[in-house]
């Protein structure tokens, strides 16, 4: 393995830093649960107040628009905290789907992130901790990656390593970032969505949500998503090559020179070594703990 980590945590990093890509989506109304249930790939109904899991929107085709950690905030209230979509597109496009439903969507901009590379003081697992009128406190890491994300209307200082490692961290823990470029190519199975239990296949009917529960249920998935670091710059979209032929393709990557790539490949494949590029690809583990 290359000896230059792009996913090392910095020595000193701020105690909390702003985590400036992500953002925040209001549910609020008697028909927020309803349409949420209906609309995204988790089970919504097995959420109690004060609990958040894991989440996409799929198309109707079952490939990923979005990966979002969704908040049950209250009765009638859920939150979706974005790490890479544009909350005002996202809820323009949510919109159309409301019909009769009662319920608001709107973008929080008066909300803001920011983590830390230490273990919640208050939060743990599932279960938040405060209140987004003041502090909400997220369990955003595992034992052997502890990470806090809050949610705050007071801004933090920005810490470019800082932002950077937390980007590496996501990937470490299984958590795809995805540009736009790379949505709407992967279906939740491909991107490794299981790790995190992202979705579900027993609850009823969403979109994709035949096209998952018959991969799931018949064993039809084909590719899978690795960890590679690789000691050269690469970008998504890049192709992974394995004895001169490429066999699979770069979802999202992190890091800067040496980079973390999450690639989606083929289950069966050779023992030859992965190239991106030209550069060597070495696969390293996810680290587990992140799935809610």
């Amino acid at each position: 393995m290359p000896d230059n980590q792009p996913f090392a945590i910095p020595a000193n990093p701020a105690a909390l830093f702003a985590l400036d890509g992500h953002a925040v989506l209001a549910l609020d109304g008697p028909d927020a649960l309803a349409f949420a249930q209906a609309q995204f790939a988790n089970d919504v109904t097995a959420l109690a107040i004060g609990q958040w899991q894991w989440s996409a929107w799929l198309t109707p085709k079952g490939r990923v628009m979005a990966v979002f950690a969704l908040l049950r905030t209250g009765e009638a209230s859920l939150r979706l905290l974005l790490a890479d979509a544009d909350p005002v597109e996202l809820g323009d496009t949510l919109r159309r789907f409301v019909f009769r439903r009662k319920l608001a969507i709107a973008a929080r901009p008066d909300l803001h992130a920011s983590g830390d590379f230490a273990a919640p003081t208050r939060a743990q697992g599932a279960t938040l901790a405060g209140h987004e009128d003041t502090e909400l406190e997220l369990d955003y890491g595992a034992p052997e990656l502890p990470r806090t994300l809050r949610l705050s209307t007071a801004a933090t200082p920005r810490d470019a390593a800082a932002a950077a490692a937390w980007d590496g961290a996501d990937l470490r823990l299984g958590l795809p970032r995805l540009p736009a470029a790379q949505r709407e190519q992967w279906t939740p199975q491909q991107l490794g969505l299981e790790r995190l239990r992202a979705f579900s296949v027993k609850k009823g009917c969403y979109p994709g949500q035949e096209i998952v529960a018959r991969t799931h249920f018949l064993g039809r998935a084909k590719r899978e998503a690795l960890l590679l670091q690789v000691d050269a710059s690469v970008e998504p979209g890049a192709a992974v090559s394995q004895a001169g032929q490429a066999i699979g393709s770069v979802a999202c990557t992190a890091g800067h020179g040496p980079r973390l790539a999450l690639a989606v490949l083929p289950l069966e494949r050779t023992a030859e070594p992965l190239h991106i590029d030209g550069a060597i690809a070495v696969v390293v583990p996810f680290v587990d703990g992140l799935a809610r």
